[in-house]
């Protein structure tokens, strides 16, 4: 589609020219501004073996790391809290957070004390999904999000998962015996594999629906330049010509028809209807659509805050040695112009589905049309909008491919 191949080139050109870092003399993150909200991000880097497709900050686990590490993680928890930070929300990512459930829990818990947190959003393995783990997950995380990524036994041998987390079945399994745990349990899948047929994919959908699960993510392979080479060398090229077929089947299979089962939540995360999962409480995997500003701690955190974007060293050593002096391990910084501001707008909420006009106009000074003409002309001549009014932009299907399209 020739709209998603100028998109693509246009978004990865804008990314590199917008995340030229540099220094950060302070040394510090700015103070935070009062009654804004929050979301802290708080990343734990190590997993017991490292996916061939995966493009985030990932180290093998060591327990002795890992716990020094979260020693880090929870000192700089107090480092905001004297900032004058507080957090209504934590999203936990990875990496497998639950790598060391123990060190997991103390950091929670510290969480709780120091901020007025009402929930707390995990990832996790299907291999972490026992009673063990549960039992002490139980309470402290309120919607807990499960890398399964297939139930094809084939596919999970390709992308080495089989051996760590177990069989389709016996993951399907887990699933079901996991969600009364938590009032909101994400499966996270992926989609064009190299080697998945839209047979493959079919039956993933179903399993996903039959599995209980209050909510799903189907993300596409993302190739990062990081790990292109190795994917192609152990699972084959990326074919970005079907990706959009791919969507559209899981689109039309959970959210399609008079009388759907799911319904978009993002471009990627589909609600299950009636559970009390779908609507604006609804667990959406993505926290940077939910919160516009996030700090964010731990190695390769990348925090936003008024219109700089900050990334923290992605060395754990070097992480762990910066609070241990007693600042933060920040590597650099970029300064979002006005205009990269409204375009960071633009992204995150239509991926979230819906822009609100009047709230654009308020924080910038301006309509979306005049400060974004080109993206705006963009959008609508790829029939990229459904509802165009004075307070609102809405996607249509293809709409929604393209924000996955910038997302990816």
């Amino acid at each position: 589609m020739l709209s998603e191949r100028m998109l693509t080139t246009v978004v990865r050109a804008m990314t590199d020219k917008t995340l030229t870092l540099h220094p950060v003399p302070e040394g510090a993150l700015p103070d935070p501004v009062l009654g804004r909200p929050y979301t802290l991000y708080v990343h734990v880097p190590f997993c017991e073996r490292l996916c061939p497709y995966c493009s985030f900050n990932r180290f093998p686990y060591r327990e002795q790391r890992a716990r020094d590490y979260f020693q880090a993680l929870r000192q700089e928890m107090r480092m905001l809290a004297a900032q004058g930070y507080d957090f209504e929300s934590v999203y936990v990512g990875g990496g497998t957070p639950t790598v060391d459930i123990d060190e997991l829990c103390e950091t929670i818990d510290l969480a709780r004390d120091l901020f007025h947190v009402k929930e707390v959003n995990s990832e996790t393995n299907p291999n972490h999904l026992i009673p063990e783990y549960l039992d002490k997950l139980h309470g402290r995380i309120q919607r807990l999000s499960v890398g399964v990524q297939s139930f094809d036994d084939g596919l999970l041998r390709q992308m080495d998962r089989y051996q760590k987390y177990g069989s389709g079945e016996e993951i399907f399994e887990r699933i079901g015996e996991a969600a009364p745990y938590f009032e909101s349990l994400n499966v996270d899948m992926i989609f064009n594999f190299p080697t998945q047929t839209e047979d493959i994919l079919i039956n993933d959908i179903e399993r996903v629906v039959e599995s209980g699960t209050s909510q799903t993510t189907f993300y596409p392979l993302m190739a990062s330049p990081s790990v292109a080479r190795q994917l192609a060398r152990t699972v084959g090229r990326v074919d970005y010509t079907r990706e959009r077929t791919y969507y559209e089947i899981i689109s039309e299979l959970l959210a399609g028809g008079p009388d759907p089962l799911f319904e978009h939540g993002s471009a990627w995360t589909f609600n299950k209807r009636g559970t009390g999962a779908a609507g604006e409480d609804a667990m959406i995997d993505e926290y940077v659509v939910d919160y516009e500003e996030y700090p964010a701690i731990g190695s390769g955190g990348i925090t936003y805050l008024g219109d700089n974007l900050f990334v923290n060293t992605f060395s754990v050593n070097d992480y762990n040695a910066a609070i241990a002096a007693g600042r933060m391990s920040l590597m650099g910084k970029t300064t979002f112009s006005l205009r990269d501001r409204m375009r960071y707008r633009f992204m995150m909420q239509l991926f979230g589905l819906r822009l609100d006009k009047r709230q654009f106009e308020r924080d910038f000074g301006c309509t979306v049309e005049a400060g974004l003409p080109v993206e705006m002309a963009f959008m609508k001549a790829s029939g990229a909008f459904d509802r165009d009014t004075r307070d609102e932009l809405t996607l249509t299907p293809k709409g929604r491919y393209l924000m996955v399209v910038m997302m990816r």
